[in-house]
């Protein structure tokens, strides 16, 4: 499973390509207006960190405007994959652009049937959204497993991108699943290497070490 960062702040992503843990990125309008840069200028900055996609999100609401918008974002850089929305006028973005070589992520998917689409329309990505779903009730996962279904029933190359992690279960599932990329903010990806077992073994380590009164080098 690929993982994506969701974030527009260059020194996490920096610090955790250094890891090798970052296989693209995920920024949407949120995130820019968090960061407090330019658009394309934080956008170009994140492509020439990472070799991997990276999403970004227009902001039109039609057809048109979005192809507009999208010619702007999609010169960025090679790897840039154009976020969509999923609606009618998304929809039709997205055949157009993928149509023509773009990478697109098509995004705010809360259904195994707007997933279906997505993957008809020829997305590069779709984003299913685990944990708002969560929130309102319903089973984020379960959502996963019905498109990780539908596709291999299928076999559609739209990749899975698991979108809206809140904690290290939902990555865990999404692996156990088989969803292909997972996007989540860097404070979530560290949480991964925590265990307490693992603090105290160092704890242990460090201790013994200790009482030898050596060094090394």
């Amino acid at each position: 499973m690929k993982f994506f960062v969701d974030t527009a702040d260059t020194a996490e992503i920096r610090d955790l390509a250094d890891s090798g843990l970052v296989d693209g990125v995920t920024t949407n309008p949120s995130l820019i207006a968090k960061s407090g840069r330019n658009f394309l200028e934080v956008v170009a900055e994140i492509c020439g960190i990472v070799d991997g996609p990276v999403s970004a999100e227009v902001v039109a609401l039609d057809h048109a405007g979005m192809m507009r918008e999208a010619e702007i974002v999609r010169k960025i850089a090679d790897n840039v994959a154009v976020k969509v929305p999923l609606t009618i006028d998304g929809l039709k973005t997205c055949k157009a652009l993928t149509d023509d070589g773009t990478m697109v992520n098509v995004t705010l998917c809360f259904s195994a049937n707007q997933a279906l689409l997505a993957a008809k329309a020829g997305a590069t990505f779709i984003s299913p959204f685990v944990g708002r779903h969560d929130d309102v009730g319903f089973d984020g996962m379960e959502l996963i497993r019905d498109i990780r279904l539908i596709y291999d029933n299928y076999a559609y190359d739209t990749e899975i991108l698991v979108a809206s992690v809140r904690h290290p279960v939902h990555i865990l599932e999404s692996a156990r699943i088989g969803a292909d990329v997972m996007t989540a903010p860097p404070a979530v990806i560290r949480q991964l290497v925590k265990h307490p077992l693992t603090d105290k073994g160092i704890e242990g380590f460090l201790a013994d070490w200790a009482k030898t009164g050596q060094v090394i080098g």
